[in-house]
């Protein structure tokens, strides 16, 4: 039996997959929070709960699923790994450039496995792009954009989260924040960045970041806060493809989480939009030419999707984002019984982290190109640097 343990109890994407596995069973968690976590346990029959996190390490667990604020990411992993623990960690890797070294030396040191739980790269549709990708279908892919616009605001205060309010009343302005408003959006540029850049990486597949370069809309919604209202970041790949990433979590304005767009010399892929919009593409043998070039529905190439997709059960779609949230989970168990390498490792982690990390660097200086160190194994202290 794998015994894996849920370090945040609000982080409980992962719980239906793995409790859709045989062989696997979530038994224990932890939270700082007692009369969540007591409510979590016995909603979903864990059985075990720790609110100090080194006290879960000390039990017989194999795994640990890191679904804690972002600044508790690191730490936390290499506790984990230290005990001898695996780690599945969600979204960021790390919160300074540092922490993702230390990462690193840590995962190569225990010999253990870390997957980045970046789930966005398993939707159906991004899935189904980044098959038709490997068959060529798009001719020679060189640019594409990824887009997370999200207003949080409504999470900046302690009272939101316990009341449930999307706002936060007058009376309850003044009272405590939440890791949110710090970590988030006290920083400035790209500070929450894989969810656009994990699948476009996976549809450029063997290429890497080079380097990046943010700008910025200044402050017009929350000029109290660090955060700009948009911030835009270019990233040129080693290849010198480029890719555009928006990141927008102030702007009044229906939330579009998942945009995405792929151009290749064959073709074209667009992500919904709104308003009844749904995937969209179009591939030059559609029509005669451009002028005549109409969309068709991504959706008409669904056979294309892994056959796992195809013939997902109903218990794993249950799961969430109709089996995406089952597949990842799936490929973490399957990477600490040895059958596969981790779909997400530690590497890919680090430089999808780092973009991020590194257009802060970008943006207060005026849109500064900043070279992106490449994320290897066994890389060199001489090359764990940031390079101005």
């Amino acid at each position: 039996m794998l015994k894996i343990g849920i370090a945040g109890a609000r982080g409980l994407s992962t719980l239906l997959g793995f409790q859709a596995i045989d062989g696997v069973e979530v038994t224990a968690i932890c939270d700082l929070d007692a009369a969540l976590l007591q409510e979590v346990s016995e909603a979903h029959h864990i059985p075990h709960t720790y609110r100090i996190f080194e006290d879960m390490l000390e039990s017989d667990i194999d795994a640990v699923v890191i679904a804690t604020p972002m600044q508790c990411h690191v730490p936390q992993a290499i506790a984990a790994l230290d005990a001898g623990k695996h780690v599945f960690s969600e979204v960021t890797a790390g919160v300074t450039m540092d922490e993702l070294w230390w990462l690193i030396e840590s995962v190569e040191r225990s010999g253990k496995v870390y997957m980045f739980a970046e789930n966005y790269c398993y939707s159906p549709e991004n899935q189904l792009i980044r098959a038709m990708v490997k068959k060529g279908l798009f001719g020679e892919i060189y640019y594409g954009e990824g887009e997370y616009l999200h207003e949080i605001k409504g999470l900046l205060h302690q009272a939101s989260l316990k009341t449930g309010l999307h706002k936060p009343t007058p009376d309850e302005i003044h009272g405590a924040y939440t890791w949110r408003k710090y970590w988030q959006l006290g920083k400035r540029g790209l500070f929450y960045p894989t969810h656009s850049i994990g699948p476009l990486m996976q549809w450029f597949e063997g290429d890497r970041i080079a380097s990046v370069a943010t700008f910025s809309s200044g402050h017009h919604v929350a000029p109290e806060l660090r955060q700009e209202d948009t911030s835009v970041t270019l990233c040129q790949l080693a290849s010198g493809k480029l890719l555009r990433i928006r990141l927008d979590c102030l702007s009044m304005r229906p939330h579009n989480m998942a945009y995405y767009q792929l151009q290749g010399t064959k073709g074209v892929v667009e992500a919904p939009r709104g308003l009844g919009d749904q995937h969209k593409l179009w591939l030059s043998d559609f029509d005669p030419d451009t002028d005549s070039a109409k969309w068709r529905p991504l959706s008409d190439f669904s056979h294309l999707l892994p056959e796992r997709y195809r013939s997902a059960t109903e218990e794993q779609k249950a799961a969430g984002h109709h089996g995406g949230d089952f597949f990842i989970v799936q490929d973490f168990v399957d990477a600490v019984l040895g059958k596969k390498p981790p779909e997400i490792d530690v590497y890919q982690a680090c430089e999808w982290t780092a973009a991020g990390l590194l257009s802060e660097l970008s943006v207060v200086n005026g849109g500064r190109t900043m070279e992106m160190p490449h994320f290897r194994k066994n890389m060199p202290l001489s090359e764990q640097s940031i390079k101005l």
